[in-house]
C-alpha cells in the first residue's frame, strides 16, 4: 500500500546500493522485510508504553534524525500512517471499528510527532 500511495518512496529503499526496479522487487527483498520488522518493533514498543510514551521520546527523536539523514521527508510519515491503518483494517475486518481506528491513529500520530522532532534538532557540535 505504501508504494501505491507514494511511488516516490521506492528510491529511499536501497540496500547495498541496489536500486529496485519495482515495488514488488523491493517488497520481496530480505532487507526490506527486515526493515518492516523494525518498524513493527517500534509500533510494539509504543503499544507497550502506551501509558508513558514520553519514555520513548529520545529514541524516536533519534530515529527521526536517522530517517532525515537518508532522505525521508516529514510528509512521508502521513503516508506510512495511512498504510498502517489500511493494513490494520484489512487484517482486523469488522473489528476495526471507528474507535479502534481513532486509537491507532492517535498512537501513530504520537510516534510520528516524536520522530519529527528529529528534524527540529541539530546534531551536537553544529
Amino acid at each position: 500500500r505504501l508504494f501505491d500511495l507514494d511511488p516516490d518512496l521506492l528510491p529511499l529503499f536501497q540496500y547495498n546500493c541496489k536500486q529496485f526496479a519495482s515495488p514488488q522487487e523491493c517488497l520481496s527483498a530480505p532487507e526490506f522485510l527486515d526493515h518492516i520488522r523494525k518498524v513493527m518493533l517500534v509500533i510494539d514498543a509504543a503499544v507497550s508504553h502506551l501509558e508513558n510514551l514520553s519514555c520513548l521520546e529520545e529514541y524516536l527523536c533519534n530515529l527521526g534524525k536517522k530517517h532525515q539523514a537518508v532522505g525521508v521527508k516529514v510528509e512521508s510519515f502521513s503516508t506510512v500512517g495511512e498504510s498502517l491503518l489500511y493494513m490494520l483494517e484489512k487484517c482486523l475486518g469488522t473489528a476495526f471499528s471507528p474507535d479502534v481506528r481513532e486509537a491507532w491513529s492517535k498512537l501513530y500520530s504520537a510516534v510520528a510527532k516524536a520522530m519529527r522532532r528529529g528534524w527540529d534538532t541539530l546534531p551536537e557540535g553544529d
